[in-house]
């Protein structure tokens, strides 16, 4: 089973996926950084889960 995130990582991270898809990859250090230049984040806890759902969906284009 896998973990459950909440709808405003998951719209945020397709949202932001749709606008810039070549700035995010499969690594969750990168998608870090490009998150800070992206987006203002009040959090860092926000900023990882956002940016481990990024690779997560990167990773499931990739396989298909």
């Amino acid at each position: 089973m896998g973990r459950v995130r909440s709808t405003y990582i998951k719209r945020a991270a397709r949202e932001l996926l749709k606008r810039y898809p070549d700035k995010f990859s499969t690594d969750f250090k990168q998608n870090c950084l490009a998150l800070d230049e992206v987006v203002t984040l009040k959090s860092k806890s926000l900023r990882n889960r956002i940016a481990g759902y990024l690779s997560t969906l990167k990773k499931q284009k990739k396989e298909e």
